[in-house]
């Protein structure tokens, strides 16, 4: 599917070598084009000496979002930025794209880029394509909406490429977490139905969301609310288990995806948003506001709460990875939560929309999700 579309590489890598930095740029964070294109390139030849399966176009479309945010954030009005939009439709939509499943936190660029094809391109097929991805990247708040559009996406990926161990575990992750999102029985019960069948690849079963599904299936009882049907399914998916991996079948959930996927600080010295706050302000005006709030100042508190969402989430643009990133979102959320002004619940509903879908295996998620 990728090499369908070398020629828009091709073009992007004819654009890099004009793109003119910028004297003064937003922030501190600035990337280098070239090394965007080296990472696409080397991206790239990997996935041609793999015979592109699932992972190799996976890792190529995540070098893509990489050049893409960058491209968003220093250089919006250079050329390069509308073929990066472009690459974005059009191999996150061969590759069915969802933000349930996509762990590159770039919804907001996946997004941005439907959204400037939406507004530039005449090509039906691609104004299509990408009316398709805005409807999966507005449906953060929508959960059950999200839960049935993750099912279809996975399940398409399993029937283009038959028999892959990425994709078929990629639709189970799928059901897993529209369960997590929705608490809607049909999702866990398909998640083990799914990993019950002979094709699963069951040794290769990821430590996030894998083993909190091997924890569901070790108590899956009827007396727990399971049908009998979840319960057949949840004792041959642990037998499978166990042929391969018996210490895994009694594994206990750990926070550990939480820690691996959040590598990163963002620098102290960098600022977010309209009101320019480095972290230190941002946690510093929460305490604040959160004291006002205290001595009943309510709504009164809204306009600066919301400008501290804004520059959460604009942090999140920039540093997507930082460790302490579900940590404010909570805490901004919770505040936000404490007013009842529109503009409040707005910022509270954006907020919320982030974490519990792009932050999923973070603490904080699984506090909301479970309130």
């Amino acid at each position: 599917m990728i090499r369908a579309f070398s020629k828009f590489l091709v073009a992007f890598v004819a654009l890099c070598a004009f793109v003119a930095v910028p004297g003064v740029v937003r922030a501190t964070y600035e990337a280098d084009p070239t090394v965007l294109y080296q990472q696409m390139k080397d991206a790239y030849a990997k996935g041609e000496a793999d015979g592109w399966n699932f992972r190799a176009e996976l890792t190529y479309l995540s070098t893509i979002f990489n050049a893409g945010r960058a491209y968003s954030l220093q250089y919006p009005d250079d050329p390069a930025y509308g073929e990066l939009a472009t690459l974005t439709v059009r191999i996150g939509t061969g590759l069915h794209f969802n933000p349930l499943t996509n762990h590159d936190a770039a919804v907001w660029w996946v997004r941005e880029a439907a959204d400037w094809i939406d507004k530039h391109s005449d090509d039906r097929e691609m104004l299509a394509d990408a009316q398709a991805l805005l409807q999966r990247v507005n449906s953060e708040d929508d959960p059950n909406l999200l839960a049935r559009l993750a099912d279809e996406d996975a399940g398409a990926n399993v029937r283009n490429y038959p028999g892959d161990i990425d994709a078929l575990l990629i639709r189970v992750e799928a059901n897993w977490r529209a369960w997590l999102l929705t608490r809607d029985p049909q999702w866990r019960s398909l998640a083990l139905a799914r990993a019950a069948q002979a094709n699963f690849p069951v040794a290769h079963l990821p430590t996030n969301w894998g083993n909190e599904l091997v924890a569901a299936a070790n108590q899956a009882s009827t007396d727990r609310g399971y049908t009998a049907a979840e319960v057949q399914n949840a004792r041959g998916f642990l037998a499978r288990l166990r042929a391969v991996d018996p210490l895994r079948v009694i594994a206990s959930v750990t926070a550990l995806p939480h820690d691996a996927y959040l590598t990163t600080l963002a620098p102290a010295d960098e600022y977010f948003g309209q009101m320019s706050m480095s972290i230190l302000e941002i946690e510093n005006r929460l305490k604040h506001i959160n004291f006002m709030l205290d001595y009943d100042y309510g709504n009164r508190e809204s306009d600066e709460a919301s400008a501290v969402g804004n520059a959460i989430i604009a942090m999140q643009k920039v540093y997507p990875r930082d460790r302490d990133l579900p940590m404010l979102m909570y805490w901004c959320y919770t505040t936000m939560r404490r007013m009842t002004d529109a503009q409040s619940r707005e910022t509270a509903r954006r907020i919320k929309a982030i974490l519990t879908v792009e932050y999923q295996d973070s603490p904080q998620a699984r506090k909301l999700l479970s309130d």
